[in-house]
């Protein structure tokens, strides 16, 4: 885990690249009026260097982050799959609910620290759901991207982050500040196990990506440009989660979910 000082230069760091980024790298927009209509509805300024890196981290995808998720589906059983799954996305508990509380929902807040408590003991250390299946209190994902967003905060231009993938500079922001408010870091820093902060990012990624194998194949095969859909659903999965599932049109089972997200496909 990286020392409080590191984290704190983290933030001011990662705004200064997207500044430096959304200023050096802006594309000259058409002049056509139907174009420009086009590229203002994209919000993609930086399309060349974007699709850059969606190659680069396509590329990366297939020669080693799917071949890992592909085996990790294939070796460990379904049940204990779900059980990984339920783990990680309970250790979210703590940052989901100050994210609930900060967008000033305290009946969500109420239920992620029920959630919480009851799996955190009953479930086994949150291996099992037990908040959901014996007392009907369902899983729902926060973050202080969504909640800049319900502050008021614009997304900005749409970014295609090394490794990360689809996002913006409110979301790169976001999981800047979550970092900071995730205890678990911190636990791990005072009892000198900071390689499990790594191991838990690692995981995170392989299961998030284990649970998406045939949804982003799907994708992929009906997809003209595959980096407009992925750059269009994305921003449609993101709405969604800001207005709490309650959108016209909701988006479900898409591969951007957190790995604590129960809409995720699973592929085994």
């Amino acid at each position: 885990m990286p020392s409080i000082a590191a984290k704190l230069f983290r933030l001011p760091a990662a705004v200064a690249f997207v500044a430096l980024i959304s200023l050096s790298g802006c594309a000259t927009p058409p002049t056509d009026p139907d174009e420009l209509a086009a590229y203002k509805e994209n919000n993609d300024p930086l399309e060349p260097m974007n699709r850059y890196f969606f190659e680069v981290n396509y590329g990366l995808d297939e020669i080693l982050i799917k071949p890992i998720a592909a085996w990790y589906n294939a070796i460990l059983p379904t049940p204990v799959e779900h059980s990984v799954h339920n783990f990680l996305r309970n250790l979210n508990g703590p940052v989901i609910f100050a994210n609930d509380l900060l967008q000033g929902n305290g009946h969500r807040a109420g239920i992620t620290a029920k959630r919480f408590l009851i799996n955190s003991t009953l479930g086994v250390a949150g291996l099992f759901d037990v908040a959901a299946d014996w007392f009907d209190l369902k899983y729902h994902d926060e973050d202080f991207g969504q909640t800049l967003a319900v502050w008021g905060s614009g997304e900005g231009p749409y970014l295609v982050i090394p490794v990360l993938g689809p996002s913006n500079p409110r979301d790169v922001t976001g999981k800047v500040v979550d970092s900071f408010m995730d205890p678990w870091g911190y636990v791990f820093r005072h009892y000198d196990l900071s390689g499990l902060t790594y191991a838990r990012t690692a995981l995170e990624g392989i299961d998030l990506r284990a649970r998406n194998l045939d949804t982003l194949d799907a994708i992929r095969k009906g997809a003209v440009d595959y980096y407009a859909t992925i750059r269009s659903l994305y921003r449609q999965h993101r709405n969604d989660a800001i207005k709490n599932g309650e959108h016209d049109d909701p988006v479900a089972a898409l591969p951007f979910d957190s790995p604590a997200d129960p809409q995720v496909t699973q592929s085994n």
